[in-house]
């Protein structure tokens, strides 16, 4: 059985954690003028994957 390959793709928007994947937040690249502070802040800590979406990711980032 041939090695497994990592999607490169998703090895630099995820991850692994000890039981999850953390991830960046959408919208906090451009256009931040017309987001509250208080958005813009949210926007900027790491997010978790949902747990819907684990197995996925865990296929594409298998090491």
């Amino acid at each position: 059985m041939p090695k497994l390959k990592t999607k490169k793709a998703a090895q630099k928007r995820f991850k692994k954690r000890a039981n999850s994947f953390k991830r960046e937040h959408a919208a906090h690249s451009h256009l931040l003028t017309g987001k509250t502070r208080k958005r813009k802040r949210q926007l900027s800590k790491l997010g978790t994957v949902s747990k819907g979406d684990i197995k996925r990711i865990e296929r594409l980032i298998p090491y």
